[in-house]
């Protein structure tokens, strides 16, 4: 396994980095299994959310973990996260997609 991305200046789409999450940690995810990255993930939420309180520059990093914890899932469960994201939140209206957002008023 190599212990750099030799492309670190390449622009990549999301398709792209969740690919290459996937043949750079795949089987690693899998021998860890769902159960264990949904640990992981809660606790990088955590991070992200004591970072965000105390208003640290650190937020952003977090912000990083908790998307390749979640694109680790989702490549267990064979999610293609582009697609969804799209279709979820890109083509359907802002009204459609915020009425349940009942905590935030505009």
């Amino acid at each position: 396994m190599t212990s750099a991305w030799p492309h670190r200046e390449a622009k990549m789409d999301l398709s792209d980095f969740q690919r290459e999450i996937q043949e750079r940690y795949g089987e690693i995810d899998r021998a860890s299994g769902s159960f264990f990255l949904l640990s992981v993930l809660l606790e990088e939420c955590g991070e992200l959310a004591t970072a965000i309180r105390r208003q640290e520059a650190a937020a952003a990093e977090e912000v990083a973990d908790v998307v390749f914890c979640a694109l680790s899932i989702a490549n267990l469960l064979e999610v293609d996260v582009d697609h969804l994201l799209q279709q979820k939140y890109l083509r359907r209206g802002v009204d459609e997609v915020t009425r349940s957002w009942t905590d935030f008023q505009m």
